[in-house]
């Protein structure tokens, strides 16, 4: 927040329970044929429901195109839910008017996940980081100037005083993402959306970005989303994790819960299709479901996995919609498999 010009870092302070609730969520994106008429929809995130708490950090995962984009970008106001609501920190945002939802924005983060692609070319470092300070009001130069070096000491590019006058072409891979993450930071925000943060970085560069990352995490209190396919870095960084399908969740759970044991027959397929990190066993060849995921303007009945599932109870997964059954501590599934146990 400002006062008088004055950035007023609001991140330490440590609160608890719920900052973002996602209920029933739905963003549909209307098709036109030949630009005239309504041919259908894409159902990208169809009945999402999810809390985030303060300072938790969460893993959403899936293959592409299984919605989990569409969820980001919702999240950082730049979808408009067809139905459902996002509740942040008590007020929902689709109620906020123009400014509200520039308020809101300026608390959400975002990390990209190509740094170069995601800098202006013609911009140095730091007149990027110096743009929303400017445009979210902050008029001080000098104000702006000291918030910039904090936050680039926050990311260690270290000396400031040398990174400033550079272009992004002038940077490395990770630090081009260390600048990424520093424009995310610079509004001191209480959530950060990263998508895929460290897919386009060299394997070494990905430890540092992600230990900053959670770093950054613990320090300021901070909310994280992390949006990949990538189960193999998830355990280091999540407390949770869910399981986008098809745009619906079908496996939400603590990471070490969902990885020593998962339950959908989906997150079976992906953990199975995961690179084996044991050299001893990489030649080795994991069965995974055959077929490709369903489209998403014509989705299947009943339960969205079931033309590729193993386990498909006719009569039952391809006709009617799973719940969310409570398969262990804290551990929810979609699948008719564990109707069971929800006695």
């Amino acid at each position: 927040m400002t006062e008088n010009n004055v950035v007023v870092d609001t991140r330490t302070e440590h609160k608890e329970g719920k900052l973002l609730t996602i209920e029933n969520l739905q963003v549909w994106f209307e098709l036109r044929r030949f630009g005239f008429g309504n041919a259908g929809y894409v159902k990208a995130v169809d009945g999402v429901n999810f809390d985030l708490h303060y300072g938790e950090a969460i893993a959403v995962v899936g293959e592409s195109g299984c919605g989990k984009s569409s969820l980001m970008k919702t999240i950082l106001g730049l979808n408009i839910p067809t139905r459902g609501e996002v509740t942040f920190d008590g007020t929902k945002i689709s109620g906020m008017g123009t400014k509200g939802l520039k308020w809101y924005r300026s608390q959400v983060g975002y990390v990209q996940q190509d740094p170069f692609g995601a800098l202006a070319p013609f911009m140095t470092v730091e007149r990027i980081l110096e743009e929303p300070l400017i445009i979210n009001g902050v008029k001080s130069k000098t104000e702006r100037l000291r918030r910039i070096h904090k936050t680039m000491e926050e990311v260690k590019m270290f000396p400031v005083d040398d990174f400033l006058n550079k272009f992004p072409h002038m940077l490395s891979g990770g630090q081009q993402q260390r600048v990424v993450i520093a424009r995310a930071m610079i509004m001191e925000p209480k959530i950060i959306v990263a998508d895929e943060p460290v897919s386009m970085l060299d394997a070494s560069v990905r430890v540092e970005i992600l230990k900053l990352m959670r770093g950054l995490q613990e320090t300021h209190n901070l909310a994280m989303i992390f949006i990949t396919h990538d189960l193999s870095t998830v355990r280091f960084f999540s407390e949770r994790i869910f399981v986008m399908y098809a745009g619906k969740m079908v496996e939400k759970s603590p990471v070490d819960e969902l990885l020593d044991d998962p339950r959908h027959p989906y997150t079976l397929a992906l953990l199975a299709a995961s690179p084996e990190p044991d050299a001893a066993n990489a030649h080795t060849y994991k069965e995974v479901p055959p077929g490709e995921p369903p489209s998403l303007v014509t989705p299947p009945p009943g339960c969205r996995f079931h033309p590729r599932c193993p386990h498909v109870i006719k009569g039952l997964c391809d006709e009617k919609e799973p719940p969310e059954f409570l398969t262990g501590p804290e551990h929810y599934t979609a699948c008719w498999l564990f109707q069971s146990e929800q006695a």
